[in-house]
């Protein structure tokens, strides 16, 4: 197949994915529910991918990804309420409600280019810095990030904030579609492509050298110090991004909601999928978020029995519990028994080479 075909066939095919899903949405063929599981599924893909970046693909060890995906999430918010909400900051809305599908990605933007400033804070320790030490700082990020944000009052404070709900209603004012999911299937696009391109460029083969040895990489040219900056910057903002539309989501979000726990979740569904394999990020975040989800049915009932009996306080769900049971005994297991993960650092097209004569993936 001739080579321009093959360098676009991959996205028009996650392109045609993306629309049939829409169309779906729009014709109300998708209950919410659902609707709702698979913009937490590309928000996951977004996550995963970015922390592979670092993790995977650089090889180093950042444990902390959930504070630049907070950074995103609260950055998004407050444009999106100060935009398009009356609120504590300025008063009344400071734009008009049929600008939002036009500002919404500035907003996006606006929430990766603020966490990508977070992430070069790290990123400069990193420069002396490896292994348990990298990951000390990042734990120590993740928990200033909190702290920094439950201590703004004018955001919220520990109470979280709210509103983002107003910019999704003056979309569908403007048009009746399914919005939301819309922002999350090009943002996972515009993510996963972004990535595919870095790693196959000569950023990514210096990002590659440094995952093997970064002081033969430095003596063979390789800009370490860049290098470095460039894929925390870029991961960073992706988190950032993820973060945004997890809010817009919501409708609300709070601080600890990307607490070292959502930082877990992330490095689960990176050594899940495989380091170095964005393939891989992309079938385990997919994995992940079904199997989180599948831990909620049945539970209900059991939940209104335990509180009955009282075995569990009233403001405890058993889902939850079950959860952090189930996260890092499968992480665990993975280390056990597949280090690897699934797909190791191979692609999708390593295991089936004939799809290269028909897409081209570099």
């Amino acid at each position: 197949m001739h080579t321009a075909v093959q360098r676009y066939t991959l996205n028009i095919l996650l392109a045609l994915v993306c629309l049939g899903l829409v169309l779906a949405a729009y014709w109300d063929l998708l209950d919410s529910y659902v609707l709702t599981v698979l913009m937490f599924m590309g928000i996951n893909i977004i996550f995963a991918a970015s922390l592979n970046l670092v993790n995977g693909y650089m090889g180093e060890f950042s444990c902390g990804h959930g504070g630049f995906m907070c950074v995103g999430a609260y950055v998004g918010s407050v444009l999106s309420v100060i935009c398009f909400s009356s609120n504590k900051i300025l008063g009344a809305a400071l734009l008009p409600s049929t600008l939002a599908p036009w500002i919404f990605p500035l907003i996006l933007l606006a929430s990766g280019f603020s966490a990508a400033l977070f992430g070069l804070l790290v990123a400069l320790p990193s420069f002396r810095t490896r292994g348990d030490y990298l990951a000390i700082i990042t734990i120590a990020a993740n928990y200033i990030i909190i702290s920094l944000v439950e201590n703004i009052d004018i955001i919220g404070g520990p109470r979280g904030l709210s509103g983002m709900k107003r910019t999704m209603n003056a979309m569908r004012d403007v048009a009746d579609i399914p919005w939301m999911l819309i922002w999350v299937m090009i943002g996972t696009l515009v993510s996963l492509t972004l990535l595919r391109r870095l790693v196959s460029s000569t950023y990514g083969k210096g990002i590659r050298a440094i995952c093997q040895n970064e002081v033969a990489a430095e003596i063979m040219g390789v800009n370490t110090d860049r290098v470095k900056i460039v894929a925390f910057m870029l991961s960073s903002a992706l988190a950032g991004v993820a973060g945004a539309l997890y809010a817009h989501v919501f409708g609300y979000v709070n601080a600890q909601a990307f607490n070292i726990l959502k930082s877990t979740e992330g490095m689960v569904m990176v050594y899940l999928g495989g380091m170095g394999s964005l393939s891989g990020s992309v079938i385990a975040a997919m994995v992940f978020t079904l199997l989180v989800e599948g831990l909620r049915f049945g539970i209900p009932a059991l939940d209104s029995l335990l509180h009955a009996a009282h075995v569990l306080p009233a403001d405890v769900v058993l889902s939850q519990i079950w959860k952090w049971v189930f996260i890092p005994l499968l992480l665990i297991l993975l280390m056990q028994f597949r280090p690897e993960g699934i797909m190791g650092n191979r692609e999708l097209w390593d295991l089936f080479p004939r799809l290269k004569r028909w897409i081209r993936f570099r």
